[in-house]
């Protein structure tokens, strides 16, 4: 059974945490709850999370704090980040979320079928990574312990590449059909920024696969971390 995806939603208003987990209960994924921003950093220091989804104005410690505290933690600065703001203060504060780290930034009321889409998407690449991780981390052993049979040992090893390719081709296709259509739907900063990150996750999958190729050269290495 295939564990779920984590997805911290982080607001001080309950109303708000209802709405995005209506919204989000499609995905069939775990929604997690935080209504603070230190909430939101004590809920990362022991899960694992696909994605944020973060409200700016909060009390005391606001949205841009509290990425900044995700940013500069080594277990979670990978996380993608979704801003969501009430009040559109214009280009200077859609600006300071990206600075702070966030991959899109979505001013409220916002359109839930988008929302979900992109959340999706983060969620996707999530569990592939976790996939290729867990595939290559066996695909190590098998290289690493195989003294007898080793002709069997590269043929189970050539058909695990293919599969990992094929799988990490999937997510290539999937983030391409996504990118397409937001630039179909607004060429915003928001836009931008999400296909930029997809594209950066990607090609440090891609090449972190093609490293484990015989004859690359490149040993087995671990793949990078999820974000």
């Amino acid at each position: 059974m295939v564990q779920k995806a984590k997805i911290l939603l982080v607001d001080d208003r309950p109303e708000n945490l209802l709405a995005l987990e209506a919204i989000l209960s499609a995905l069939d994924q775990t929604l997690v709850r935080a209504s603070s921003g230190e909430e939101a950093l004590k809920a990362l220091l022991t899960d694992d999370f696909a994605v944020i989804l973060l409200d700016v104005q909060m009390p005391g410690m606001d949205g841009f704090e509290t990425a900044a505290h995700i940013k500069r933690r080594e277990r979670t600065r990978d996380i993608p980040i979704i801003f969501l703001t009430a009040i559109n203060h214009g280009p200077h504060h859609t600006f300071r979320g990206y600075a702070a780290g966030a991959v899109d930034y979505i001013s409220k009321p916002f359109d839930p079928w988008v929302l979900r889409a992109k959340v999706s998407v983060f969620v996707e690449l999530y569990m592939k990574n976790c996939q290729l991780r867990e595939q290559a981390a066996l695909l190590r052993l098998q290289l690493e312990g195989g003294q007898g049979g080793q002709d069997g040992a590269a043929r189970e090893s050539a058909g695990l590449l293919a599969e990992l390719s094929a799988r990490l081709a999937a997510v290539e296709e999937q983030a391409e059909a996504l990118s397409k259509q937001l630039d179909d739907e607004s060429a915003d900063a928001a836009a931008v920024a999400t296909a930029a990150h997809l594209e950066r996750k990607l090609t440090g999958l891609r090449r972190a696969l093609d490293a484990l190729e015989p004859g690359s050269g490149g040993g087995a290495p671990g793949l990078p971390a999820q974000g």
